[in-house]
């Protein structure tokens, strides 16, 4: 067929483009980038304009319905950072355009009407001649801070792709560092991505560019409404705004002149993205910063162990520390409760031990603040019977469901069942059914027993489902209308509240116990962030973890606010074992409804994947049970590639693979530098 054809792209695991007809009235608008709405089978669906041609080998196309957007959505360096997510990530063109476009996006036919709309959703961050609106005078630069500093505003006056790393303790100025560089490439006429690990420190970002910038950035994460996003769009597209702040998505902002990509708490898991195409803020920044020569700037009190390495690798500055906190405020003091000692002495009866009880008796009587970690939600983790032993699990998940006071539930935090919660053993209905285990909620009901005068608040994902919920509960924290706070680890990751004397951790245990190579780095990690909470203001800090493995190195070096003792015994262990950072890790899933099935094409997939692995130096281990063995309904196996290229190992997965990322008819999810 000839005439003004459409190649067209969709969120489909398939790697070709396909042929549409373009109508009459749309041959002079469709433009490269534009998404598309075109029928494909039984239905039609939103796909991405990549190119027009002449000729098809396709006698009779279909027509292309209509245009969703005025202008194209994809534009500039975007398209390359979206073939390299393709390339790196195993994934489609089509996959990888579709995230980095947002589904519920709807562009006006009139981008000044964005205008309109809203306010600038939440400012404009510069006054059009790219020099930023400031308001608050910053404050003085300690010697550390003014010799990072120095290295970030060379790195940016050289407008070339680089990446430092920004090693700081808790509460050692790194978000000033933060501030200031973003100030200085809005005065080189370029724009800014400042990216934080959870969408819960959204309003605490938002008040510090309000007090320096007066509303100095657009804010982009997946609370933000239609209606917002839409018009943060058009700002961030024209140019009217350089500066967006949010979670990992905001990575593909459409930002022009793009010279300074910020993440902040850098080491944190939620900067992996959990859906095709499984990549990381981090390593997406690196790409899209080589394509416009912009600076990435990581930050973190406690550094992946594989940014740090690449750091000290790097050398020449691109390692920057800050080693005390500011106005020579101390880090606080830590307490390890050994957990075995309260058991011997018959003190299990809360899940707070004596001591914990007691600090928190002091600071409530003072008047101050506290926060209390438990990395787990719900009331109970488990529900047992007393007589059959029968312990209460998801009919589609082999997990035990975890039990909720609040809603007399127990509910799968995998896929997301309930059911409400009888007494009685559904099994053997003899028995009645026992509670084992603590969550959030019952940290939460044992303060209210201990402490009923006192004003507690819980912040996890089941109290932070509505929209401005987030904001609801910093504020309520930050002017002290909340004197005991508990969560789980969104309490841990950057806040800054300088009432806040005490932190307790229920449990240092819980990360420890996972079967993960990573189980140390994440237990240190969240101790250690989780400390660097308290004693932020005048008044010293005190740190309570309980555990009941008191000597691993991990915990230990919390205790001592060490990085450098962890990372040396951790890199040590990673490099006997082969583990990142010295390989890459590539993990393959295949799930079905049988298990035979599933582990009889396991089985094939990893002999067909160690005939292609041989010859380009890449190991291919298992096929293993996963930790979870069924997920909603789907019996799993899993494969594990390891190698020195990410390239190498992708080129061997597609060779062995079926056309929709298949094998034997068998759907397969790829995890390329799995976490």
């Amino acid at each position: 067929m000839t005439g003004p054809i459409a190649e067209v792209v969709f969120n489909l695991p398939l790697e070709r483009a396909f042929h549409y007809a373009i109508p009459e009235e749309l041959r002079g608008s469709l433009q490269r980038g534009m998404r598309v709405l075109a029928p494909f089978g039984p239905r039609e669906r939103i796909g991405f304009l990549l190119q027009r041609v002449e000729r098809s080998p396709i006698r009779e196309l279909k027509s292309i319905r209509r245009a969703i957007d005025p202008t194209p959505v994809i534009a500039d360096e975007r398209w390359a950072l979206a073939e390299w997510l393709s390339r790196y990530y195993a994934c489609s063109l089509g996959e990888a355009l579709s995230a980095m476009v947002p589904t519920q996006l709807r562009l006006s036919a009139d981008a000044a009407a964005a205008d309109a709309v809203e306010p600038a959703p939440t400012g404009s961050a510069t006054n059009g001649h790219g020099k930023p609106a400031a308001l608050n005078e910053a404050p003085e630069l300690s010697a550390h801070q003014r010799r990072a500093f120095a290295v970030i505003r060379e790195a940016l006056d050289a407008s070339t792709s680089r990446t430092l790393l920004l090693h700081g303790v808790t509460g050692s100025g790194k978000t000033e560092l933060y501030l200031r560089a973003i100030e200085y490439a809005l005065r080189q006429g370029r724009s800014a991505i400042y990216l934080i690990p959870e969408i819960a420190l959204t309003p605490q970002a938002i008040d510090r560019f309000r007090e320096r910038f007066a509303d100095a950035a657009v804010v982009w994460h997946s609370r933000v409404t239609s209606k917002a996003r839409r018009a943060a769009w058009d700002h961030l597209a024209r140019g009217t705004c350089r500066v967006v702040i949010g979670a990992r998505s905001a990575m593909f902002a459409p930002v022009r002149r793009l010279g300074l990509v910020i993440l902040d708490e850098e080491h944190e898991t939620t900067y992996k993205q959990t859906e095709v195409p499984r990549c990381h803020a981090r390593e997406v920044a690196c790409a899209r910063a080589r394509l416009t020569g912009a600076m990435v700037l990581l930050g973190s009190a406690t550094p992946s162990v594989e940014s740090y390495y690449a750091a000290t690798r790097r050398g020449g500055g691109a390692l920057l520390t800050l080693p005390e906190r500011v106005e020579g405020r101390a880090l606080p003091r830590v307490d390890i409760i050994d957990m075995r000692e309260e058991l011997r002495h018959g003190r299990r009866a809360s899940p707070l031990s004596a001591r914990l009880q007691r600090a928190l008796q002091q600071t409530v009587e003072r008047g101050g603040q506290a926060m209390l970690l438990l990395n787990r939600r719900g009331f109970a983790r488990v529900a047992q019977c007393r007589t059959c032993g029968a312990v209460v699990r998801c009919r589609s998940c082999a997990v035990p469901m975890i039990y909720h006071a609040a809603r007399q539930v127990l509910a799968c935090h995998y896929c997301h069942a309930q059911a409400p919660f009888e007494e009685l053993c559904a099994q053997c209905r003899k028995g009645y059914l026992r509670l084992h285990g603590s969550g959030t909620e019952r940290i939460e009901s044992e303060l209210h027993r201990l402490f009923p005068a006192a004003s507690i608040a819980r912040m996890d994902r089941d109290t932070t489902r509505a929209r401005e919920s987030h904001r609801d509960l910093y504020d309520a924290v930050q002017t002290r209308q909340v004197g005991l706070l508990v969560g789980t680890q969104m309490i841990a990751k950057g806040f800054d509240f300088p009432h806040v004397t005490l932190v307790g951790v229920v449990s240092a245990d819980t990360a420890l116990n996972l079967p993960d190579f990573r189980a140390g780095e994440r237990t240190f990690d969240l101790l250690t962030q989780m400390a660097g909470r308290a004693g932020r203001g005048e008044h010293a800090g005190q740190v309570v973890i309980q555990t009941y493995c008191p000597t691993h190195y991990a915990i230990v070096a919390a205790k001592r606010h060490d990085y450098h003792r962890f990372y040396a015994e951790e890199l040590a262990m990673r490099r006997r074992l082969r583990l990142p950072p010295f390989v890459h890790l590539i993990e393959v899933m295949l799930h079905g409804s049988s298990l035979a099935r599933v582990e009889a094409a396991a089985t094939r997939l990893a002999q067909d994947l160690r005939r292609g692995a041989a010859r380009r130096r890449v190991t291919v281990l298992g096929p293993a049970v996963p930790r979870i063995p069924r997920l909603r309904g789907a019996y799993r196996m899993s494969l594990l590639l390891k190698g020195r290229s990410v390239e190498a190992m992708v080129a061997v997965l597609r060779a062995a693979l079926q056309p929709g990322r298949k094998f034997q008819g068998l759907p397969v999810a790829i995890d390329v530098d799995p976490l």
